[in-house]
């Protein structure tokens, strides 16, 4: 059974899907998404902490966060509609990043960011305490499990200060958010297609030609693209192309606490995003006058790579442990006996870079391994994924002459191959969901 024809399929709609089945359209391609849940973000995008920061440690990686920036900013004039649901909006917060040995006291994000322009400020640990209820600032560094003896002393008098960089929040609701360039991606003409599971990638010529589905259906395209989130490898692996990628992902499960900020101090409203390296986690206000906290993988906490399909969704240890890290620090955080938080998937790349890229199979495109950071860079994604499907079906070939992508609000060009399948492993890297 065959259904009507497609210039591109977008297997996936959450916000990078989306975003890209937005951009394919102001180009002019009638696109398709596909996803197999009931609507758009309702897979891992909806579980994304959707923080948007500037601090990464390659200037790739800042350049890009920077760029998103200005969309979450422009945000309803960017999309060109309101969405009848209502509308996602950016909350500006402040971040503060903790130095330490183990990101080289931040030499390599404040060089990128001075790359960039951006501002921020060096903090001692005395400047550090406006920032943060009444905390403790001794190191407590290697992280610990809580079954450790050892846990919750501290191992040194100081750490060693922070980055401030002003110019950080997180947007109000990032399932709402995909909801919007969904409603924003029809009005140019996308359709969408909920509650549909995509079952193999039809070749041609040599060359990918639709895809077929569960109940049967055929659905014709010459562009395929894979932005399945956690299910990406299961997608690779249906269209033949994982076995000849130098980067593959796999699907992480996390946690994520909310736990009540300290009593007296209105953390919704005041608080800070914070990412603290020398305990493992990072934190943002939340709704409810709640504390967010996640996981910064230290090396001590084992990583629970699972079939997307079939995997623990109740809380762990895990949970508690990472609220206890923060209490470290903020001692007058209230650790409540009933867990409260979530439990979801990363697409996690060998080296937490995303792949954005062709793949060995033409017309078939990658927009996966995002990690668990890259919510806030889904725009200028979906606008250079719409451009290197462009370049390449014109006869480029990205591998051998990547796409240099003019952005759209700072004046620099960033290169697409530095995001490439076959790169080597990016030593950079913080391999966790720092990136």
């Amino acid at each position: 059974m065959t259904q009507k024809k497609y210039d591109a399929i977008i297997i996936g709609a959450g916000i990078i899907g989306n975003s890209i089945a937005y951009e394919l359209a102001l180009k002019g391609y009638k696109t398709l998404s596909i996803d197999k849940l009931g609507g758009s973000g309702f897979g891992s995008t909806a579980g994304s902490c959707a923080i948007i920061r500037l601090y990464y440690s390659s200037p790739e990686g800042v350049a890009l966060a920077r760029e998103g920036y200005y969309y979450w900013l422009d945000w309803p004039k960017y999309l060109k509609t309101i969405d009848p649901a209502g509308m996602a909006y950016y909350k500006n917060t402040g971040a503060m990043v903790y130095k330490s040995e183990h990101n080289k006291n931040l030499a390599p994000v404040m060089e990128s960011l001075d790359a960039l322009g951006v501002g921020y400020l060096e903090l001692t640990p005395e400047e550090m305490k406006q920032y943060l209820p009444n905390p403790d600032l001794r190191s407590f560094h290697p992280q610990k499990r809580m079954d450790d003896p050892d846990f919750g002393k501290p191992t040194g008098k100081s750490i060693n200060g922070a980055v401030y960089v002003p110019e950080s929040g997180y947007v109000s609701d990032p399932k709402l958010s995909t909801h919007n360039v969904e409603i924003a991606a029809r009005n140019v003409g996308s359709d969408f297609m909920f509650n549909t599971q995509v079952v193999d990638i039809l070749k041609k010529e040599g060359r990918a030609a639709g895809v077929a589905l569960k109940d049967g259906t055929i659905i014709e395209a010459p562009v395929v693209v894979n932005v399945a989130g956690p299910h990406s490898y299961i997608i690779n692996r249906m269209a033949g192309v994982e076995d000849k990628m130098n980067i593959k992902t796999r699907a992480l499960r996390v946690e994520v606490a909310h736990v009540p900020s300290p009593a007296g101090v209105d953390w919704e409203n005041t608080g800070i995003i914070t990412s603290d390296s020398d305990t493992g986690v990072y934190t943002r206000p939340e709704v409810g006058n709640h504390v967010l906290i996640g996981s910064e993988e230290p090396a001590c906490d084992p990583l629970d790579y699972v079939d997307p399909d079939d995997y623990n969704k109740n809380f762990t240890d895990q949970l508690k442990t990472q609220a206890m890290r923060v209490a470290m620090r903020i001692p007058d955080l209230p650790i409540p006996n009933k867990d409260q938080g979530l439990v979801d998937l990363y697409d996690v790349s060998d080296d937490w870079y995303p792949i954005y890229d062709k793949s060995d199979l033409p017309g078939f495109y990658l927009a996966i391994g995002t990690s668990g950071n890259q919510y806030k860079n889904a725009p200028p994604v979906g606008s250079f994924m719409s451009e290197l499907i462009q370049y390449c079906e014109s006869g480029n070939d990205h591998d051998k002459t990547p796409l240099q992508y003019r952005m759209k609000y700072i004046n620099r060009t960033l290169n697409i191959g530095f995001f490439s399948r076959n790169r080597e492993i990016n030593q950079d890297s913080s391999f966790s969901v720092i990136g």
